[in-house]
């Protein structure tokens, strides 16, 4: 198995590409070792000391590192754990992972969660994060950043300059855009 990695404009995060399928359906982001035991994969990854956010999308992984290390030193121990995981065919993830639910909510919820389906996450997918929508209230939309997009010091001006224009552009209703804290 020969697994491909990529930098990301988050640069304490790394984009794993195992040339294979990771999730079948949807996505799943592990902020932190005790919130990943659904995926036995992303419990593997924290066990590398130093991995502080595990990100699985439908052919890659992205793993965050802490501020303290250096992916020189972290990234082959990544890899190995993925590779060693992936090649004795162990499962990514048991259970059930969130839905999209696009079609749920008001009018301009699903206009917006339309937009950021087909617009957004692709977008951001090849940056190895997510952006999920989490809310619309009184004008603003908000929205969680996931993967390499957690944390990244040009998130800012993605959902600001990005995000909240082609919103507000097609629906009316938007007037700001703000993450989740």
């Amino acid at each position: 198995m020969f697994i491909q990695t990529e930098g990301t404009p988050n640069p304490a995060t790394l984009k794993f590409l195992p040339g294979t399928q990771v999730m079948a359906h949807g996505t799943a982001y592990f902020a932190a070792a005790a919130d990943a035991h659904p995926s036995p994969l992303a419990q593997r990854l924290f066990e590398v000391e130093g991995i502080s956010g595990v990100f699985l999308g439908s052919d890659f992984i992205t793993a965050t590192k802490s501020d303290d290390k250096d992916w020189a030193v972290l990234k082959p121990l990544v890899l190995g754990a993925i590779m060693e995981h992936l090649s004795a065919g162990h499962p990514v993830i048991t259970g059930e992972t969130e839905s999209s639910n696009v079609g749920e909510g008001s009018d301009v919820e699903v206009q917006i969660k339309e937009l950021l389906e087909t617009r957004v996450r692709p977008a951001v997918a090849q940056d190895g994060g997510d952006i999920i929508f989490h809310s619309f209230e009184n004008g603003i939309v908000y929205l969680e950043m996931q993967g390499a997009c957690s944390g990244c010091p040009s998130s800012t001006a993605t959902l600001k300059h990005g995000i909240e224009n082609m919103l507000k552009h097609y629906i009316p209703e938007v007037m700001e855009v703000r993450p989740v804290e």
